[in-house]
């Protein structure tokens, strides 16, 4: 593995590079901790691992917290083949990653998509998985949610400045929190987005499209059973109250299967919570604390 940057930085993180087994330089922030168990951070669809710097500030050193980019976002390398821009293709990366740290066992934070990467790594090789955050994912996806991010990603739109760029992800997000101020939706844009040749432009590989446009967003296979393997984990949901991709009946059939999981709902707030909400941090706190010394 080697460091990506060529000159020594002042933050407490070290941004670094991995190459997978078809190639493909991948990109990391390992943010340094003393817990036995690490955090591995999973960002959804179009974003990146940014989104996590907050996260991941908050709780390092008392854990370490390593926050990867997919395939194709942020400073990983573009897949020069789409049809790999899968979560079993994620999956493995992830895998890939955890074997050339030699991390045996980490506590997954997943996002959305990086909620269904968890699954898929939690079938895969079970025992690299201590235990969950599911934030505003689960093994059912509500075909409403899934029609709004098909109207934006892949489509290649390039903005004159940060606040037209800001506008559009907040009407992307139907403005939702309302709590949000524009330095907020300022804020995330930065996280999302990238300046290239003089505009703002998604800082994600457009061909991650190429596999839903073939095969449609919603996943094909039955994620149930993943779930409940899951749950045999600790396990703690995260969801929006107003989330038009994880609905309120499908985390209540996710709480019948799973009663001796948490769940918790961010009032106010839709796809998908930034887990730096009051509430979101106090129940990750509480759920974290079986690992600060157990390592269970």
């Amino acid at each position: 593995m080697t460091d990506a940057s060529s000159s020594p930085r002042a933050q407490p993180f070290d941004d670094r590079t991995f190459a997978v087994q078809d190639g493909l330089q991948l990109h990391y922030r390992d943010h340094p901790g003393r817990g036995p168990v690490p955090l591995l951070c999973l960002h959804g669809l179009t974003r990146n691992g940014r989104d996590f710097t907050s996260f991941a500030q908050r709780l390092s050193p008392r854990f370490r917290v390593i926050v990867l980019d997919f395939r194709g976002r942020g400073l990983s390398q573009y897949d020069p083949q789409p049809a790999r821009y899968t979560p079993l293709t994620y999956a493995k990366d992830v895998i890939e990653l955890l074997d050339g740290l030699s991390v045996d066992r980490a506590i997954f934070v997943g996002t959305s998509l990086g909620g269904l990467v968890t699954l898929a790594v939690n079938a895969m090789a079970s025992d690299r998985v201590a235990g969950a955050i599911l934030n505003d994912v689960g093994p059912e996806l509500s075909e409403a949610g899934l029609a709004r991010i098909m109207t934006y990603v892949g489509k290649d739109t390039r903005f004159a400045s940060w606040e037209e760029a800001a506008g559009a992800i907040a009407a992307n997000n139907g403005r939702v929190p309302a709590s949000f101020t524009d330095a907020d939706w300022l804020a995330m844009t930065r996280n999302i987005c990238r300046e290239r040749d003089g505009m703002i432009v998604y800082d994600y590989d457009m061909a991650i499209a190429v596999p839903l446009a073939a095969a449609g967003a919603a996943p094909k296979v039955d994620l149930w059973p993943l779930f409940k393997a899951l749950t045999a984990k600790p396990l703690l949901v995260v969801r929006g109250a107003q989330s038009d991709l994880l609905s309120s009946a499908a985390v209540q059939r996710m709480a019948e299967a799973a009663p001796s999981s948490q769940f918790i709902e961010m009032p106010g707030v839709g796809h998908a919570p930034t887990l730096s909400e009051p509430e979101a941090a106090r129940a990750i706190d509480l759920f974290l604390e079986r690992f600060d010394d157990s390592g269970q």
